[in-house]
């Protein structure tokens, strides 16, 4: 009776690990298209990232590159004064966006040219993503609008 016992327990258990397994990767399966990484365009210039993988970069949009083609599409580029990375959008930008100015676009990266599905600025006049400034900080270039 108690080696009856003791093989149950044992299967429940090994059912157990099972599932837990399985759910555990059914849930990073799932989220793998949730998880966006920043890339400020330096490291984007020195190892390009696969078409396939969804990202961030972030920056500033360089002065003189922002162009408004025929229809809905624009092309800028974003640098964070190391390197400078073309971008390609299609749709309505932000009100406060400009070059200059800081922002943060979500995309991929195909032949050299980052096609963002989604564009961010700033909020205000003061604002700047903490990811954006810390990669003009860590390039040498970031002022603060603070002291000026």
């Amino acid at each position: 009776m108690r080696s009856l016992k003791k093989q149950r327990r044992i299967q429940i258990m090994a059912i157990a690990a099972v599932a837990l397994v399985a759910g555990t990767g059914l849930i990073i399966y799932a989220s793998q298209d949730t998880f966006n990484f920043f890339r400020p365009p330096a490291e984007i210039a020195a190892s390009p990232p696969p078409p396939h993988e969804v990202f961030r970069i972030g920056g500033l949009v360089e002065e003189g590159t922002l162009v408004r083609g025929q229809g809905a599409t624009i092309t800028f580029n974003v640098t964070d004064g190391a390197a400078s990375v073309p971008v390609s959008y299609t749709g309505i930008l932000p009100d406060l966006f400009g070059e200059g100015e800081g922002m943060v676009g979500t995309g991929r990266l195909v032949d050299g040219v980052f096609e963002a599905t989604e564009i961010l600025a700033r909020h205000d006049e003061t604002y700047m993503p903490a990811e954006v400034i810390e990669a003009l900080q860590d390039q040498g270039v970031y002022r603060d609008p603070s002291e000026s």
